[in-house]
This record gives structure tokens, C-alpha cells and sequence, in this order.
């Protein structure tokens, strides 16, 4: 997750701090750590973070693994966590934290938009590839039901390691499954690579197509518009949607040399937010300052009239787009067109389904 989160996460960051200024009277600070995948790691950090060097929030946090051991952190430590890279649904579900957020997506809005989009245009059978750690077993989990309930039907599912090499013998299962569509819930390279080995074993030449749940704009460039056109995804943000999100990926590429991803936009936009609140009360109590960010809508480039709910979720408009054709790219970054935008309230988790 090095490309989508990583260092281009920690530059949008300080973006972030920059924008804000002086908050109570002091620079904002930003520090970075990687946690290698590892929830052990990424929880000790955590705790060396909030306990002992003052910390005060944490952002980012690609992979959920490591997000439920921050969550359960920052709780015992009564600081503030904004996960925009963990995306299990289970985080603002039964793991639910009166101190953490869940800032972009997660397993329920991807499984929602996409997998009903799907399901409806006629894919009506799956199998899925799922990463092997939580949120791969939530998203698959979150998605058939949202393919059992529009009618379709799931003829299996395996999973593979993280950050896999080799994926033939997951994907030999899937192409023998004889389903219509296979469920990616992995994440980044390793949905790229579940792709292009695909096209090894001729899966899409065949007539089976796939649904990638969480993929971002870096990996459909590395696979190239010939490859990619055509392949549906939901996300919250795209760098061309607009004159605000052209002006804030024109900032963005300047530093880093190309348009954010949805979690390096997100990274941005929750700092943006915390820190409005913490100066609206000042204070940087966690409780007053997460009570202020849940009655504050969050607007920025990223986020129109996005609110933070009791359970963690932020609600936002989520989006259904689909890999341009070759021929339709007027630009190297030029890959997506926008099918639909599905409002917040339908995309997430009802509060009340929730179990938090």
C-alpha cells in the first residue's frame, strides 16, 4: 500500500498542516512511521505515539489489521484516530470507538455500489478472491449479501496471502467456479496482479469479468487503458471531477510528480477537519473535539456536506465510475468516467444495522 497511502499520504498531510497555520498557537507537526502490515508494529507505534510523545491524532492506516489495533489504542488512551486506509466495515460496526473514524469507504459502500451495479447489468453468479486479513473476509462477506439480496448468487470464495506474488491457484479456482464475475477484495498491487495473471490464464478472453472493490488510480495505470477499459469501481474521489479537486491534484502533483489517490485525498481532507474543530473549541480534548467534528459538516475539496456520525462513519456521496477506452483518454491520467454518484444515506450502513 506504499503507492496509495505511504509517502505521497504523509505529503498530503502536511499539505493538510500547512493550509491550517499556527492551531493553538502552535505549527502543527506532522510524523510519519510505516507499519509494515503488522498490527503488533503498527499498535506499538500507537501507543508510543499517543502515551509517550504526545501525539494527538492518527491518520491514514492502510489495512484494517493494523486499524483495529489503533482503534483499541487510541481508545485506551482517549485520543482521536481517522482512518481513511482501514476499510472493514466492522470499525464503525461491533469495533466500533467513540474515537475513531472512519474517513473515505469501506467494505459495505463498496460491496453496495459496485456489487448491486454489477449484479444488475447481469452478473449474476461470483466467486471471490479475497486478501487474507479482515478486510478482505468483511468485504467478501458485505458483498454477498449485497449479490444474494439483488438475486444473484455466490459459488464460492478463497483467500490469499497480503502482498501475494503468485495468485494462479486462486485464480485457476475462480476460472473453474464458471462464475460470471470475480470479486476482487484484496487491495492495490495485489488487484493488479490478480488482474494481469488473470489475462495469463485468458480468465476475461474466456468471458468471465472482473469486479475489483478496491482499486486505485495508480493500479489502472500500471495495467494500461487496453488492459483496464471497461473495469467498473466505486470511489469517493477522483482528481478530474471538478475545479476544486483539479486544483488541489495541480498542488498535490507538484510535490509528488502525479494526482493523489482516494486515501492520500482523504488523509488531506481529515486533517483539514480535526484541525477546524480543535480550533473552534480550543482545545485538543478529544471528546470536545470529536463532538465538535461529528456536528460540523465536512466540506473541502473531497467532501461535500459529509457528516461524521455517532458510530464513526463518515457519510459522503460515494461514486460509480468506469476505466476509459484507449481512444477516450485525452491525458496520461486521464482514465475515468463518471456512471453514477449514489448519495451517502445509500451507499452506507444504516446506523441502525450497524451493531455499535
Amino acid at each position: 500500500y506504499a503507492d496509495a497511502g505511504g509517502k505521497g499520504a504523509v505529503k498530503a498531510a502536511k499539505m493538510a498542516a500547512e493550509d491550517a497555520g499556527a492551531i493553538l498557537g502552535a505549527p502543527v507537526e506532522i510524523v510519519s512511521a510505516d507499519h509494515q502490515n503488522k498490527p503488533d508494529i503498527g499498535g506499538a507505534i500507537a501507543r508510543q505515539w499517543y502515551e509517550k510523545d504526545g501525539v494527538d491524532m492518527i491518520t491514514d492506516v492502510p489495512n484494517s489489521a493494523v486499524g483495529f489495533a489503533v482503534s483499541t489504542i487510541a481508545t485506551q488512551a482517549r485520543k482521536v484516530a481517522l482512518l481513511t486506509g482501514s476499510l472493514s466495515a466492522d470499525l464503525t460496526g461491533e469495533k466500533c470507538s467513540p474515537y475513531t473514524a472512519a474517513w473515505m469507504l469501506d467494505s459495505y459502500s463498496q460491496s453496495r455500489v459496485l456489487g448491486s451495479a454489477i449484479v444488475k447489468q447481469g452478473g449474476d453468479t461470483w466467486f471471490f478472491l479475497g486478501a487474507d486479513y479482515g478486510f478482505g473476509r468483511a468485504l467478501t462477506r458485505d458483498a454477498t449479501a449485497v449479490v444474494e439480496a439483488n438475486g444473484g448468487k455466490v459459488l464460492g470464495a478463497v483467500y490469499a496471502p497480503l502482498n501475494n506474488a503468485d495468485f494462479s491457484s486462486f485464480l485457476l479456482q475462480a476460472q473453474q467456479s464458471k462464475a460470471k464475475i470475480i470479486g476482487l477484495g484484496n487491495a492495490a498491487g495485489d488487484t493488479a496482479n490478480s488482474i494481469k495473471q488473470g489475462d495469463e490464464f485468458g480468465i476475461r478472453a474466456g468471458g468471465q469479468k472482473f469486479a475489483a472493490f478496491v482499486i486505485f488510480i495508480l493500479d489502472v495505470k500500471a495495467l494500461g487503458l487496453k488492459a483496464a477499459q471497461g473495469l467498473q469501481l466505486s470511489s469517493p474521489f477522483y482528481w478530474d471531477m471538478n475545479d476544486e479537486t483539479r486544483a488541489f491534484s495541480k498542488r498535490f502533483e507538484a510535490r509528488v510528480g502525479r494526482p493523489p489517490t482516494w486515501d492520500q485525498a482523504g488523509v488531506y481532507s481529515a486533517i483539514a477537519h480535526y484541525l477546524k474543530a480543535v480550533k473552534a473549541v480550543g482545545s485538543k480534548d478529544a471528546d470536545k473535539v470529536m463532538a465538535k467534528m461529528r456536528e460540523t459538516p465536512i466540506n473541502d475539496f473531497a467532501s461535500k456536506n459529509a457528516v461524521l456520525r455517532i458510530d464513526g462513519r463518515v457519510v459522503r456521496d460515494m461514486h460509480l465510475f468506469e476505466v476509459k477506452k484507449p481512444e477516450e483518454s485525452k491525458g496520461p491520467w486521464d482514465l475515468y468516467k463518471l456512471v453514477a454518484t449514489v448519495p451517502g444515506n445509500e451507499a452506507f450502513r444504516p446506523l441502525s444495522e450497524g451493531k455499535c
